[in-house]
């Protein structure tokens, strides 16, 4: 029996280490059809309702959102979709 509860809890450690240690992946998205101060908030309640987003900061300046996200729950294609939905069509920005 203090064998499984052993095994079993770590299992549990090791499943614990690997979410806390996942690192977020950033994407920067382009925005050119943003036109006026209200279009960043838009922008960034559309990302915010992606599951997997964790941060989202969209400047009216640059035209761009920097979109932190958790790859294993989302991908660029939804954070795409998800700004399209809104109105406003993006895409990923190379660097």
């Amino acid at each position: 029996m203090k064998k499984v509860t052993v095994s079993l809890l770590l299992m549990f450690v090791l499943t614990l280490s690997n979410i806390v240690s996942a690192e977020p992946k950033t994407i920067t998205l382009s925005l050119p059809t943003m036109n006026c101060a209200m279009c960043p908030i838009t922008v960034r309640k559309a990302l915010e309702q992606v599951k997997g987003v964790n941060d989202v900061e969209v400047s009216y300046a640059s035209k761009q959102a920097i979109v932190q996200y958790d790859d294993d729950t989302t991908n660029i294609q939804s954070l795409i979709q998800a700004t399209t939905h809104a109105g406003y069509p993006s895409q990923q920005v190379k660097r």
